[in-house]
């Protein structure tokens, strides 16, 4: 807990079995709540979290990293969290900056946290491909023009909320897959929340997760895409429901129609 909020991380995981402990070994004592959502993983990751008593929710088949994240936070939220860490399970991103992050939301200083992996110029020493570093940075300028905002990325995986963001963002009009990351920091921007950013040390390695460069291709497209909805609906041309107060957002009874099977901790 920090200033008298409720402190949440939550892991989307999928084929996390070899991380997992690292990841969890790292995180502060301060975090109250800590969830794993399984992706229909066909390793020992359910296994490995019940092992580390964590909260764990099964999905009944794989939906993708975009539903993992909506499961991530509606059960963050229905724990009573009042800010809510995103980090991934692979130990790509260290959990240590998770202190750090939570407080400048705790402490109503950002409404979202980034973990930047470009502003300390880490990223291509701590193993990303030149040409995934390339194409983060032209599609950060693309949106940083569109948007009218400068961010240094908009492609890292470690994200802090408040409770506020989660509950008032339509998510559920989001991808179920990875491109799900920028809509939700374009609705973000739409709606005026505050984003902050932190410099966070990267590592890519063998077993950390990472799309490929097909994958890498769609997302991009979805960004570009993502991006010129945002431009048309400022400017009145267009009507997406993504950037529509009607929007639909989480709610308690959408996983419960089956999108995800509950697993009790060990």
């Amino acid at each position: 807990m920090i200033n008298g909020r409720r402190v949440a991380v939550v892991m989307p995981a999928y084929n996390a079995e070899k991380t997992l402990e690292a990841t969890v070994r790292d995180l502060p004592q301060l975090v109250d709540i800590r969830i794993l959502v399984d992706d229909y993983s066909t390793d020992r990751t359910v296994e490995v979290a019940q092992q580390l008593g964590l909260q764990i929710f099964v999905h009944d088949r794989n939906y993708g990293y975009g539903r993992n994240q909506q499961t991530c936070y509606r059960e963050a939220l229905a724990a009573g969290a009042d800010v809510v860490i995103m980090v991934h399970p692979d130990y790509q991103y260290t959990p240590l900056l998770v202190t750090a992050m939570a407080s400048m939301v705790a402490y109503d200083i950002y409404d979202v946290v980034l973990g930047s992996r470009i502003i300390g110029g880490t990223a291509l020493r701590g193993g990303m491909p030149f040409y995934k570093y390339v194409a983060n940075r032209f599609l950060t300028a693309f949106e940083n023009l569109f948007l009218r905002v400068k961010l240094s990325e908009y492609h890292t995986g470690y994200r802090a909320f408040s409770r506020k963001v989660l509950t008032e963002l339509p998510l559920l009009e989001n991808s179920d897959d990875f491109v799900f990351d920028n809509q939700i920091l374009a609705q973000c921007v739409y709606f005026g929340f505050r984003i902050g950013e932190v410099s966070c040390p990267t590592k890519y390695f063998e077993e950390a997760s990472s799309i490929n460069f097909l994958r890498s291709v769609n997302y991009g497209v979805g960004v570009l895409a993502t991006t010129m909805q945002f431009a048309l609906q400022k400017s009145g041309f267009g009507r997406f429901r993504r950037f529509s107060p009607q929007g639909r957002r989480l709610d308690l009874g959408y996983y419960m129609r089956g999108a995800a099977n509950r697993t009790p901790a060990a």
